[in-house]
Formats: C-alpha cells, structure tokens, sequence
C-alpha cells in the first residue's frame, strides 16, 4: 500500500462503476427514483414510489422555495404511483400548462408536470385515474398516447392533412369572399360572415374547453372575444382575416417546437428497434426491449449499438460524436464498455450487453433532459408568473378603452369597441411566454450538441455568470493515470533489473502507481521474476520476496536518515519539485534506485485556462496533493492553487469563492461532491464518479476541458438571446399599443404583430442551434 498523498487522490478514479464509457448523470442532487413500466396496460406507465436512506429527506428538501417545478424531480409522495404519457398537439409552453391546469383539477392527483421537450405527461396520484387523465387532457384538446408509442412516423403523415387542412379551408372561404365582395358588397358581408364564423368555431369549442378545465385567459379565448366583437360591430372582414391569421401563427408556432424537439427525436433516433441476438451457432433477430444484460448480440458495420454493452472482439473503432461531440472515431479494446447509440464504423461486432432496458446512455440523457425542464431558469420562472397576470390585466384595460371614452366622453362606441378589441389581441402573451423557454431549449440542445449537459434552465443561466472556477486536479485538470517519467538506479545495476525488481513486487496491484510502474515494464519488455509472499505495508509501501530476496518499495519519507545518501536526497526533492512521486527500491534494506512517477496533464489542458481566462474568469487549482507537487502543476499551467486539502478543505474554499462571486467547481471523484454542491455551479467531467456526476449540476460526456468554455459561451449566448427574445415581446407590444390607442393600428395588424412576435422570437431563438 503506497502512503503518498497522490495515491489516494489517484484511488477515486478507480471507484467508477457506470455502465458505460461515458457516464451520464441520472438523477439531480441525490433523489433518484427507478421507472418501470406496468405490464399489461399500454395505456400509462406508473413509476414506483421508493424509499430513501437520508434522514434529512431529500426528495422533500428543495434549494429554492422558488422552484415550485422542482417537485417531480423528486419520488412520488409516499402511497401514491407515478404514470406517465406521451402527449401531442402541443405548439408552446403555454399549451403544456393548459394541460397541467387541467390535470391538476382531477380529484386524486396530488402533482402533475408536463414536459414540452419531450412531450410527456407525468402524474402522481393516489390510485389508477388514467380514464379521468385521459377526459381532461382531450377535453382540453390535446391527445395521449402511451409512453412507448412512437409517434414520429404518425406525425410525418398527418402535418400536411391534420394541420394544414382547417387553413387551406379558411384560405380557400376568404378567397371566395373576397370575390364575391368585388362583385356585391352585400352578398360578400354574408360570405365574410360565414368565414368568419367557420373559422371561430373550432377556436371558440377549444376556448370553452380550456374555461371548463381551469384555463380562462387563454390566447384561444382572447381570439373568440375578438372576433365575435368585430362581426357585432360589422368588421366582418377583419374579424375573418383575424382567424386566418391566428391559424396561420398556429401553425407557425406548431413548426417551430417541432423543430425544436428535432434534436431529441435524433437522439431517440439513435436506438435501433431490433437486435440481432447470438446463441450459440444461431442468430436471431428480436426487440431491444426484450434485450437483458449478458445477452450476446452481433452489430453489422455501420450499425448501432441498441444497448450500452462490453465489446467481445479483440479491438474495433466506434463512431461517439452523436453521444460526446467527438468527430474522430474511437478505438475500443477488447472488454471495454461502449454507449448505447455508439456506431461500429468498420467491421462486424459482437458485445455483451450489460444495461437493462430503459437505462441505457440515451435514456439517462433523455431523463437529464426532463429534469432539466423541471428546473427552470429564474428568469423563465418570472415570466411564468407574469404572464399568469398580465393577461386578465390586459383584459380589464381593453374593457377599460371600450367603456371610459362612450361613457366619460361620448365618443362613438362602434370605433373604441374596435380599439379594445385590437388591444385585446396585441395584448396576448404568446411571445412573452415562449421567449425564454425557446431560448433555454435551444441552448440546451446546443449544449448536447457538443458533449455537454446542463440540468436545466437555473444551471443554465448560473454559467453565464461564473467568474471563478475552481479545478480539482487529479483526474480533471491531468488525466489521473500516472506515468513512470524516471528510472534511477544506482550504480552497477541497471534501469531493466530495477524495473523488474519493482514490477515484479507490484505485480497483481490495481494501484494506479502499481499499474503504471508494470506497464511501464511491459512496454520496456523486461521480463518480470516471480514474487513470493507479496504484501502490504501499512504507512509504508510494499513488500515481497525474489530469488530469496526481500523487496521492499517505499516512499522515500519512511525510510531512516542514513538510508539515503545525501546526493539520493537531493534527487528525491529535485524529483519531488517538479511534480513528480518518488519511491524508492530497496533489497536486503539497501536502496538499488529511485522511480519517479507524474500524473500527465490533459493535452487540452492549458488551452482550456487560456480562454477561461480571455472570457474573464480566473482559475484556481484545488488538491489534496503535497504542495511541491501542486506548485508544479499550477506553475506549468499558471494557475493559483490551494494544496494538501481534505475534501472538507475544499468545501470550505468554495463556499468562501461562492460568498464573494459565482463560482463553478470542476470535479471527477467522491470526494470532490460536497465542494461542487457548495459550489454556485458544480460541473462535473466525463469519466468522473456516479456521485460526482449525480451532484453536479452540469456534465461533460467527453474528457474535453474546452467544453468548459464552450458551456460557458453557449450560457452567455442564451442569456443575450432571453433580453433580445424579451424586448422584441414587449417592445413590438408597446409600440403597437400606442399606435392602437392612437386609431393607427387595426385588427389585421395587430394578429400580425403578435404573430411576427412570436415567429421572431422563435428564429432568433433557434440560431443559438447554430452558433459556433
């Protein structure tokens, strides 16, 4: 057993037990709860309650009181089931809380949350009310579908038919109207007023249903208001022309989330629905659903893996960018894990498979994606809010324009009828609700993109304001796998026999400083002598017999004062000076040489600070390292940094950095948890531990450092794109309010600027998709 501090921090990156290559957080901030579909009942899927160890109740424990849609990202309350669905029809955000209002109201439900990213549907209530679910959210106009129905192909054949229909119909009626107004102006009244009326009908029947189900200021019943109003006072042209504009905005809207989810849907993509499965002499071809950890199953070249699995054949290349970023293909050897979604790019394969259904590596990011909707921005949580009363309060104040100038003034009713109505229209919120989560969305799909994922909104928004990070160093900043850089014998032995001598005495250690003294051997092709009696010397190193000698390897602080010579001494601290671990060899009690050993850094390592810096963020290295050896590290990168730390040392530094200014800690082991937790953002990277990936609240899928400026970048982008979205809402609503009280604007014009707002809104979200 090696005493060096390093050891220990060397130690946390061999405590990884994910099932894949690439780890994926799966739940956030310690509550986790497993799904599992009810067999024999497509209809839901409920998820089962559990229990948890923590005393403290961590499901019940929320960081922000504010955060009233963190709920389901704990368990269901105690007696209850979860169910979920798949819901379609949704254009915005907006239409997801019709739906939870309308859920809500169910006798039985005790939370209810939809997901608008990944169209789903969860409930906890005390019993099956899935027949009562499924009345309310028709009632409200939208459809279930059970969770494992794939709807992409459905969706593909109804967009033309389903949705273009009614607006073809409206276009081709106010055409006709049109027509027949040129030839006789009284007979193109009557028509308008049937299009009108056709077109209010389908609106009107939603707006009732959105009444009776809890949602009374809907954009559906701000429509209908406007509309009856314009055919009572006889702009029955506008009031047609109103309808077909709102259609077409629909319709507009409805494109826009589908493009928006367009990310997720590849990603669900990646998972083949069939496998070939090996056994014995035979193939077969079955469901991935059916596939069960140690199933052996054959992937034809250019084919995908269905399954996270262990590769069987002596080394292959795989295909990660859709899962990590990384455009180059990644050479696997044999007995080495592979994510499911990885493509085999140039042979035939044959892996075990080793997740069990629903847990494989796209699953755990689709989950990541759900909880990071439930953790909205604070910004996005503002907004919601707003908007909860900005709508009645744009109600009462065009109520306020038809009836104060009539009464107070005696100004005509017929033209400030027409001017509330128009206000009633420029008043709807549609834009305002969507900016922000249209941002957030796509930002996160940006994110993903390139290997990064951010849970939710609120993390999101905290990395744009980062201007500190604080690295762990073993595993993070270097890549946690010691090298031997040095062999030292003394004189008349040579650097084969010291090696030999060591190696075969750390032989069958899964030490890293083991590992790496006989791989280093190996690839020097020394052959190793046989060790007897192998073991371990506690506070001391270890020890062990060859040719009837005793070996013992141990640091260099453990030995007595005349062990080493003073010119041995010197080497140890010029060693020791520049980052390097020490042991020494010794046989019979004499010292036959030094190893010294040095965990690399990461290539990308010091490229990584450069642009963290040229952002404006300082660095600051956190370790549990000696300090000479620390002093190294950061010297060569040219950082500051903090040595011979205890995990609660750490927590201690970043709670004190988190005080003054947001600060991001950076991390891979246990050990590193409790310091990104107090952390205002804790991030954690690729091959970290499930622990440290679970707390953080951000993940690389890749080893990359620069993904952490990338995050960052993206975070900035997303927070200007959130004010621009912001200020086009209200701005184009401002302007035209004025230009509406001043008799400027009328009803066409103000359908298209809400409209324009939206789709304006929208596309300048969707660049973030395209920002390098």
């Amino acid at each position: 057993m090696h005493t060096h501090q390093e050891h220990h921090h060397q130690e946390k990156n061999q405590q990884n037990n994910c099932h894949c290559s690439h780890q994926h957080s799966q739940t956030q901030h310690g509550c986790s709860h497993k799904k599992a579909a009810m067999e024999g009942n497509p209809d839901h899927s409920p998820e089962q309650p559990h229990e948890h160890d923590n005393q403290n109740g961590c499901c019940a424990h929320h960081d922000d009181p504010d955060e009233e849609s963190d709920s389901l990202a704990a368990a269901p309350p105690r007696g209850s089931q979860r169910f979920s669905w798949t819901v379609t029809g949704m254009d915005c955000p907006s239409c997801a809380k019709k739906i939870e209002n309308a859920v809500a109201s169910l006798p039985g439900v005790n939370q209810v949350q939809v997901l608008f990213a990944t169209e789903k549907l969860v409930v906890d209530a005390q019993s099956d009310i899935s027949i009562n679910v499924r009345n309310a959210v028709k009632r409200a106009g939208f459809t279930l579908l059970s969770p494992t129905a794939n709807h992409q192909n459905s969706e593909v054949k109804t967009i033309h038919w389903g949705e273009f229909t009614p607006l073809l119909l409206l276009s081709g009626l106010m055409f006709t109207s049109w027509m027949i107004d040129i030839f006789n102006p009284q007979w193109g009244n009557i028509a308008f007023i049937i299009t009108a009326l056709a077109g209010l009908l389908p609106i009107a029947s939603k707006a009732l249903r959105l009444i009776r189900s809890g949602t009374p200021f809907a954009i559906e019943t701000l429509m209908s208001v406007a509309a009856i109003g314009a055919l009572f006072i006889g702009a029955t042209a506008e009031a047609a022309m109103v309808l077909l504009l709102f259609m077409l905005g629909e319709l507009l809207e409805s494109y826009a989330a589908k493009r928006a989810r367009r990310g997720i849907k590849a990603l669900m993509a990646l998972v083949p629905e069939d496998a070939w499965l090996i056994q014995g002499n035979q193939r077969k071809r079955v469901t991935v659903a059916s596939l069960r950890p140690g199933d052996v199953i054959e992937i034809a070249p250019g084919g995908r893996l269905p399954a996270d699995a262990e590769l069987l054949n002596p080394f292959a290349s795989f295909d990660e960018s859709a899962l990590t970023g990384e455009s180059v293909p990644v050479e696997r050897q044999q007995g080495e894990k592979i994510a499911a979604g990885s493509l085999s790019v140039d042979q035939a394969i044959q892996v075990t498979v080793i997740s069990e259904p629903g847990n494989n590596a796209i699953d755990r990011i689709l989950q990541l994606i759900e909880e990071a909707e439930e953790r909205r921005a604070p910004i996005e949580r503002f907004i919601d809010r707003f908007s909860r009363y900005y709508t009645p309060a744009i109600m009462l104040l065009a109520l306020a324009v038809i009836l104060i100038p009539p009464l107070l003034l005696a100004e005509p009713w017929s033209l400030w009828i027409y001017r509330g109505l128009t206000l009633l229209l420029i008043g709807c919120p549609c834009a305002l609700v969507i900016s922000t989560p249209a941002a957030i969305t796509s930002g996160l799909a940006a994110a993903t993109r390139r290997g990064a994922l951010i849970k939710g909104g609120a993390a999101l928004e905290q990395l744009g304001q980062v201007q500190t990070i604080a690295f762990d160093k073993t595993g993070t900043l270097t890549q946690g796998k010691p090298t031997v850089t040095d062999v030292l014998p003394v004189e008349g032995i040579s650097e084969q026999v010291l090696l030999a001598t060591a190696a075969a005495v750390e032989a069958g250690s899964h030490h890293p400083l083991a590992q790496a003294i006989i791989n280093h051997a190996v690839e020097r092709g020394v052959e190793l002598p046989l060790a007897e009696g192998r073991r371990a010397l506690a506070g001391i190193g270890v020890e062990g017999k060859v040719a009837g000698k005793i070996i013992r390897i141990s640091t260099p602080g453990k030995l007595a004062e005349n062990q080493l010579t003073r010119e041995w001494h010197h080497k140890v601290d010029t060693l020791e000076n520049e980052g390097k671990t020490a042991v020494v060899v010794l046989v019979d009690g004499a010292p036959i040489g030094l190893l010294a050993l040095r965990d690399v850094l990461r290539e990308d390592a010091k490229l990584a600070l450069t642009q963290l810096a040229a952002l404006g963020i300082s660095s600051l290295m956190l370790t549990g390292d000696n300090p000479r050896a620390a002093a190294a590290i950061a010297s060569e990168l040219g950082i500051d940094y903090r040595a011979g730390l205890m995990p609660e040392d750490k927590v201690r530094i970043v709670s004190e950095l988190s005080k003054q200014q947001h600060t991001a800690m950076i991390g891979d082991g246990i050990n590193d948890a409790p310091a990104m937790k107090a952390a205002s953002i804790g991030i954690a990277m690729g091959s970290g531990t499930d622990v440290a990936l679970e707390t953080a609240d951000a993940a690389l899928t890749h080893n990359r450092l620069v993904g952490i400026t990338e995050m960052i970048r993206i975070s900035r982008a997303t927070r200007a794109n959130i004010r621009q979205n912001i200020t086009i809402a209200l701005g184009l609503k401002g302007i035209f309010l004025v230009t509406t009280l001043l008799g400027i604007t009328g009803l066409w014009l103000a359908v298209l600027a809400d409209s324009g707002a939206t789709a304006l809104v929208t596309a300048n979200a969707l660049r973030l998709l395209k920002k390098r």
